[in-house]
């Protein structure tokens, strides 16, 4: 009787030795929190002037630089280096020299959903020619597109920006309009697309129509993509923009399609400041 109390203290004390020890080495361990979404890290506070945008610019982190970026930089922006390049990334870190103009640009024979010959008619001739195949394209399909918005220069840029801002104020504009210098537009090789009838042109209704559809299934046959993706807020530092496409080329529109990515996860600079 007296061996097997011994026996039953002695498998007692070994078991709680075993549990302390298990704790000990848990305790050693640190839980790191996760890491906040862009959107979340680079939120906004200020409103009013755009200008604003960039009190606190030199505390911004500069991404991986993508095709036709520089180390330089220019209120805490990394300047692009040569802004002419077809798959050049331009976002809310990676402006374009505020004296960039593109020399290429010509009038695409498309359609629109106005009849003046303005600026905003514009695109690079490369592109230019890629937009017309795609709505020959498009129309042989029985799906009739227009165009909404193609090249901005840096001074409707900035007008338009600076409206957005007095309307929406400061934080929702930077959602769905680009500090003049970091548009895209601004490039010549960017366009918003509606359906012939303009109804939902740059709207979100756009979303899930036929033409809308069509885009997202064809696009990039002829060198272009969505750029700002469902679902890739966080990453593009936009909201889903299903009309607005991007021109870079066939090699790389494939790449993008087939990957799902988006150019900041292609040239690994992520994440973009809200």
């Amino acid at each position: 009787m007296k061996k097997r109390k011994r026996f039953l203290f002695f498998i007692i004390v070994c078991a709680s030795m075993v549990i302390v020890y298990s704790f000990i080495k848990t305790g050693d361990s640190t839980t790191i929190p996760p890491k906040q979404s862009a959107v979340e890290e680079g939120t906004v506070e200020s409103g009013g002037e755009v200008q604003d945008v960039l009190e606190n610019a030199d505390n911004v982190e500069t991404p991986a630089a993508g095709d036709g970026q520089a180390g330089q930089t220019e209120d805490g922006l990394a300047v692009i280096a040569q802004p002419e390049s077809i798959t050049v990334m331009v976002n809310k870190q990676n402006k374009l020299p505020e004296d960039y103009n593109p020399s290429d640009l010509v009038y695409p024979d498309v359609r629109f959903i106005f009849d003046e010959k303005v600026e905003k008619r514009m695109l690079r001739k490369e592109a230019a020619g890629a937009i017309e195949e795609m709505f020959t394209a498009a129309e042989n399909d029985s799906i009739a597109l227009a165009g909404v918005s193609a090249y901005r220069s840096h001074t409707t840029q900035k007008s338009l920006f600076e409206r957005y801002v007095k309307r929406d104020g400061l934080v929702k504009a930077r959602t769905y309009s680009a500090f003049p210098g970091t548009s895209e537009h601004e490039t010549g090789l960017a366009i918003d697309i509606s359906g012939s009838d303009g109804k939902c042109a740059a709207a979100d209704c756009f979303a899930g129509t036929k033409e809308a559809l069509w885009l997202e299934e064809h696009a990039h046959e002829f060198g272009f993509i969505i750029r700002y993706l469902k679902g890739k807020e966080a990453i593009t530092g936009y909201q889903y923009e299903p009309w607005h496409l991007r021109y870079v080329g066939t090699e790389l529109a494939a790449e993008l399609k087939e990957s799902g990515e988006t150019l900041e996860e292609y040239y690994d600079a992520v994440p973009v400041s809200k």
